[in-house]
């Protein structure tokens, strides 16, 4: 019986082929909207954030492996799940695409953190773009929102939450785009030039979040993009394709009995 963290667009897929191999899936995950998805699919699901001792006593009912397919950015459920299936006795295994090659280009910035890429933004103001999502938003409006010469606009899922957030953080509606994507290159172009963007912040998130198309289209505008670069964790079996997951788990159960 798989433990599966969901947190990304492909998530779903594999789920589905992991229990395609008789291998029943328990899906975590943050939202309701995203189980309702999962559960469409056949899979289980179990929703709201864990810590890293509630994880390892849910893994004690019988679980056998991890299969971690959160967000690249969701660094502290990661960490949970590593040591969480440590203490379990058993094995963890990361899913994540490869990330996005960023471009070489003088408008181009890359950070390490939410804050050096909230301080890179105030250097340059103007109307900034955020596509970051909401849980990190409290640092940019702290340091965006004083300064009257700049405008924040935020992009992100249209979750009654989010919204609540927006409004406690002092964004005005007008300033939200609430959109579910994936956004083609042609979307990012004509949202740019609706706000008149002049710098944009976004997460190294990977090929499935499309960074590579929202950086060519900022640059073609001459829009200053600052990119955060995924957090650095080490993963044990990390792999980059469902198949790889599967190979894996046959690989660690074969040793484990073994054969």
């Amino acid at each position: 019986m798989i433990f599966f963290l969901a947190g990304t667009s492909d998530a779903r897929e594999l789920a589905v082929k992991l229990q395609e191999t008789g291998r029943p899936v328990t899906a975590s995950v943050v939202t309701q909207n995203a189980s309702i998805e999962l559960e469409a699919a056949g899979i289980s699901t179990r929703v709201g954030r864990l810590a890293g001792d509630e994880m390892a006593t849910v893994l004690e009912k019988g679980y056998t492996a991890v299969v971690d397919a959160s967000h690249p950015f969701a660094e502290e459920a990661s960490r949970n799940a590593i040591e969480a299936a440590q203490r379990a006795g058993i094995p963890y295994i990361r899913f994540e695409r490869a990330g996005t090659q960023v471009i070489e280009h003088p408008l181009v910035t890359r950070v390490g953190t939410y804050e050096e890429a909230a301080e890179a933004a105030l250097e340059r103001g103007g109307v900034v773009l955020l596509t970051t999502g909401s849980k990190t938003l409290q640092v940019f409006t702290e340091k965006l929102l004083p300064h009257t010469d700049i405008r924040l606009i935020a992009r992100m899922l249209p979750r009654t939450d989010n919204m609540e957030k927006c409004a406690a953080l002092g964004l005005p509606q007008k300033n939200i785009v609430a959109m579910q994507g994936p956004f083609t290159k042609e979307f990012d172009l004509a949202l740019y030039r609706h706000y008149g963007v002049t710098t944009t912040v976004m997460k190294e998130s990977g090929a499935i979040g499309a960074v590579a198309e929202k950086i060519e289209a900022a640059v073609s505008l001459g829009i200053e993009t600052i990119v955060i670069s995924r957090p650095p964790v080490q993963y044990p079996n990390q792999c980059e394709q469902f198949e790889q997951v599967i190979h894996t788990l046959n690989c660690l159960e074969e040793t484990k009995h073994g054969l």
